[in-house]
Order: structure tokens, then sequence, then C-alpha cells
């Protein structure tokens, strides 16, 4: 195993200095957002031990983000992605199976999770009992059963987690966030949130290429293709239901489509735009959720949906009516030209005008009634990276921003988009039995059966 090092290059004493600069605004602005104190005696000229789950795809960013720290084993599915991984920690141990990895523990201090979406929680959990920090990428879990079940091993552990929301870091964010909390546009009781990207179930395949989607398929394929070099299909498929391999499931992002690997559009990109009214209005639990859009395909998540969440009251904040909205969906205010038609965005509506925003960019509406609107004083602290946080908090015990606790509550909440998708009923939800008490049919949807040999507990 590569031994900590206490070298001072240059890049550890960068992350080193902001991470000091910046600790005390963090732990200042953990307790009003519920970000727990984490205890850790390490220094922070100590790098950590890092085991990646997944090498390819998200796998090979994230390892660029952490690259200043020990990466001490490599897994993937793929042997082809660990060879390649492997030009970068020629010394780092190689799995193809995250079980065998974890039987391995006394290794590593942190596990960064990229694997496919529906192994997510199965790589996760062990880390998170086994007292390892956890970064793991969006959506955290494949179902809501699982998501529960990560955020409270999460509280247990006591370790720093983090989901892969990276734009959480940015500054629009945080900028959007204090105007909403600091009344720019009063009270807010309606958010749409909606984005363009139409992957997924199409009726045809004219659609499918006018929405620029690389996969157009209608029905499970019965033929097999040849299993790719280096691949194991059997751990790829993981807990989901065996079905023979074909090229409209990998490489990735083709299985996100598929119910069985993952939940298209809404629980993946509803992980980073539903983020900000999450943060803004202090969102948890919706009391109700229906959707509209084609009747659901038992196979494949729908390129078009949309989805209305009903929310209570939280302290001062009204009752709130938020919609997603994906592929040709949109808001009436975007289609009748009340507001400016960005592709992407999240608009707030309040009792005293509007803010809309995208992931780097936002403005007051109406325009003219905000033309001498001055800003409040920055009060959100600025994040020292989306992965550099995650590593600060590993060693110092300092909160992480979209911590598990968080980021759990969310999963929820858009994984609850879809069930009530597929079940075509607008769902009264039960966040404490994780019951539709008017739908038990959505049950299935909720927590599913897991292939054998595959346990999640």
């Amino acid at each position: 195993m590569p031994q900590r090092s206490m070298k001072k290059d240059q890049q550890s004493n960068e992350l080193s200095r902001r991470a000091f600069l910046c600790t005390s605004a963090l732990a200042a602005g953990a307790a009003t957002m519920g970000f727990p104190a984490i205890a850790r005696a390490q220094n922070l000229n100590d790098r950590l031990n890092i085991a990646l789950i997944g090498v390819g795809g998200r796998g090979v960013g994230n390892f660029t983000e952490v690259a200043t720290e020990n990466v001490v084993a490599l897994c993937d599915v793929n042997e082809l992605k660990i060879d390649a991984a492997a030009q970068r920690a020629p010394n780092a141990s190689r799995f193809t199976d995250f079980r065998k990895l974890y039987d391995h523990a006394k290794d590593f201090d942190a596990v960064i999770v990229s694997c496919c979406e529906h192994t997510h929680a199965f790589a996760t959990l062990p880390a998170l009992q086994l007292g390892k920090h956890v970064y793991c990428e969006k959506p955290l879990t494949h179902n809501i059963w699982e998501a529960r079940i990560i955020r409270e091993a999460a509280a247990k552990a006591k370790v720093a987690t983090q989901m892969g929301t990276q734009i959480h870091a940015g500054d629009n964010y945080r900028r959007v966030v204090e105007l909403i909390q600091s009344g720019a546009i009063g009270a807010v009781r309606e958010v749409h949130v909606w984005v363009s990207r139409a992957w997924g179930w199409h009726a045809n395949e004219a659609d499918a290429k006018a929405a620029e989607d690389i996969v157009f398929v209608q029905e499970r394929p019965a033929a097999e293709d040849p299993i790719p070099k280096g691949l194991d299909w059997d751990l790829w498929i993981g807990p989901a239901p065996m079905r023979p391999f074909n090229n409209v499931y990998v490489p990735g992002p083709k299985w996100y489509r598929w119910w069985d690997f993952g939940n298209g559009t809404m629980s993946d990109l509803g992980s980073h735009w539903i983020d900000l009214p999450f943060w803004a209005l202090k969102l948890h639990h919706p009391l109700t959720i229906e959707a509209q859009g084609p009747p659901a395909h038992p196979e494949l998540a729908p390129a078009s949906m949309q989805v209305t969440y009903e929310y209570g009251a939280r302290g001062e904040m009204p009752p709130l009516k938020l919609t997603w909205y994906q592929g040709k969906n949109k808001p009436a205010l975007w289609t009748n030209g009340a507001i400016p038609n960005w592709s992407d965005g999240v608009l707030f509506v309040g009792d005293k005008g509007m803010l809309l925003s995208d992931y780097g960019r936002h403005k007051l509406l109406p325009e003219d009634q905000f033309k001498d609107f001055k800003a409040p004083d920055p009060f959100i602290p600025a994040s020292l990276g989306h992965h550099a946080e995650w590593i600060h908090g590993c060693k110092t015990g300092a909160p992480t921003t979209c911590n598990f606790e968080n980021a759990g509550w969310l999963t929820e909440a858009n994984h609850l988009g879809n069930v009530a998708y597929r079940t075509g009923k607008k769902l009264e939800w039960d966040p404490e039995t994780l019951r539709a008490t008017n739908a038990p049919e959505a049950d299935r949807f909720i927590k599913r059966t897991y292939r054998e040999g595959w346990k999640l507990a």
C-alpha cells in the first residue's frame, strides 16, 4: 500500500492555504445549512488513500480532481478501463468486483463511486459501514428505498460525504440562494424547472433524431451482441435482472434510459437543477406528486414529461408548487414569451417579481422593475471547489455542501417524480413509511427485488 506522504508539494500547499482561509467560514455556515461537524485529526498535508470504483466515464474526471491524493485502488467491471487508469496510478491495487475491494478496507481512507446508477448504493453502503469517507456521483441511488438506506447510514458513520452535483460549488447558485432567502422577490409559492435534453423513449425515430438522442429503441432487444473485450457483463448487471448483452446498453450514457439501470433525465439532471430550489427554499419531502406525459413504457424512461410537486410551509416560507419539465415540455411562461427562452432554467415566482437562473447566470424579472435593485452582500461562503471541499472535509471534519443528508432527500424527491409518472396517479406521500398512501402499486418502484447474490443491508 502506498504510504502517506508528508511532502509539501505546490498543489498540496495551495489546497492547505485555501482550506485554512475557508474553514472558519464553512464552519459558521454549517449551523444554518444543517451540515454536521465531523471531528477528524489529520494533518492537511497528509494525503488521503483513495479507492476509485468506476474509472471510466465520470471516473476519469473524478480521478483528475483528486490526483493530488494517493489513489491506491482501482475498480471497474471493464479491465480495459482499469488498464487506462493504471497509467496514472501504476502502484494501485486492481479489482473488477467492488465487493472484493472491501476485503482490503484497511488500505484506504476514502472511496469515490463513479459506476452506473443501479450499483451506486451497493458500492457506497459498505464504505459507510466501514467508516470510510465517500464521494458518489449523482443520482445517489437507483430508487427511493436505497436513498433512505444511504442517508441513514451516512448519518451513523459521521464521515465526509459528497454527491456529484458539481455546479452546487459555483458562485451563481450561491447568489441566487441569497436573493431568494433575503426576500428580493418576496415569498415564493411557485417554481418551474426545465431542461431541454430529450433522451429516452421516443414515439418514432424522427423525434429521436430531432432531439439529438444517440439511441433509438422502443423495446428490449432480443438479440445478443458480442461482449466487448475486457467487460465483465455479469458484474456490470450487478443487482439488476440479468439480460443478454446488447450494444444499446453500453458504453454510457446509453444505459440511463433503461429503468433497470437508470431513471432517465428526471433523476439525472434533476440532481443538478432541482438542487437549486431545494437549497434556496429549504425543501425536504413533498406532500403530493403528479406527473404528465406519454403512457409509461415498461422498459424505458421517457424523453419528455413533467412532474408537479406540492410542498408544505417551511417556517416562514409558504406552501410551494414546483414543476419539473423535460424534453419538449416547457412552462407556459416560457411558451408564451413572458420570460427569456433559455433552453434550461429555474424560474422562481415570488409575490414581488421573478428570478430566472441557469448554471452560470441569473436575472431578476421584470428587468425594468429591478433596474435599480441592489443585491445583498454575499453571506454564503465560497466553496473550496466541489471535490476540494470533500477532501478538506475528510481531513478536518469541515462540512461539505452536497453531503448525503441533503443529497438523500433530493434524490428521494427526484425519484418520486418517476414513480408518479410510472403509476399514472397523483401520489400522496408518507415520508416516514416510504409509501404512497393512495397507491400501493407504487411500492414496486420505491424498492425492488435484487438478483440472487446481491443484497443491500
